[in-house]
């Protein structure tokens, strides 16, 4: 089962390496052009081209925005004109850091709950939050704002000067651009819906 993940894993990272290369060579831009519209070091983006790193959220959203476009063009062919989008739950990509991860990738699973409208201004996620000692969480932050409906476990939200520590059933709407990190404070992973926003 580990094995058949890593594997996914893998191939998602191909997948999403060779959208975001199709989509530079359309707008016809270089690797350090994408490197000054986003703030995504060049090296960082070579490798998310090539399939090494499977880039967190918040990577993807200043990609999409960059290209124009809706995050799950990432994953899957997105339809144009569309009014209604229905995904079905074996249409959902799981998206997982690799086993050999970077030092300072932010550690979560995600899976895209809609991969069809491509106009669309909100991207709802699935969102595994995996335990971690205080030191290791990463900070990020991105234009826009979240919201985060925790399903199970419990999770903290920490930001520069704020922690706050939310049970099932409990929400946080937040701006997005100002540093912001998450854990588990279980032995296993949180599970949550999040809905983002991002600034076009």
């Amino acid at each position: 089962m580990i094995q058949n993940e890593d594997k996914n894993t893998a191939v998602e990272g191909l997948r999403i390496g060779r959208a975001v290369k199709e989509f530079r060579h359309k707008k016809q831009i270089t690797l350090q052009d994408l490197a000054a519209r986003t703030g995504i070091p060049k090296s960082v983006l070579a490798e998310i081209e090539n399939g090494d790193v499977v880039p967190p959220v918040a990577t993807l959203l200043k990609l999409a925005k960059a290209f124009n476009v809706g995050m799950a063009s990432f994953f899957e062919e997105e339809a144009t004109g569309m009014k209604i989008s229905v995904t079905r739950s074996g249409e959902r990509t799981r998206i997982k850091r690799r086993p050999h991860h970077h030092e300072g990738e932010v550690d979560y699973i995600y899976e895209s709950l809609e991969t069809h409208k491509a106009d669309k201004h909100m991207e709802p996620l699935l969102v595994e939050f995996q335990p971690l000692d205080t030191g290791d969480m990463v900070f990020t932050n991105h234009e826009g704002e979240e919201f985060i409906f925790v399903l199970e476990g419990r999770l903290e939200f920490r930001t520069d000067d704020r922690v706050e520590i939310l049970e099932p059933g409990d929400t946080i709407y937040f701006e997005s651009d100002i540093n912001h990190s998450w854990r588990s404070l279980d032995e296993k992973p949180a599970r949550a819906i999040a809905v983002v926003w991002s600034k076009v």
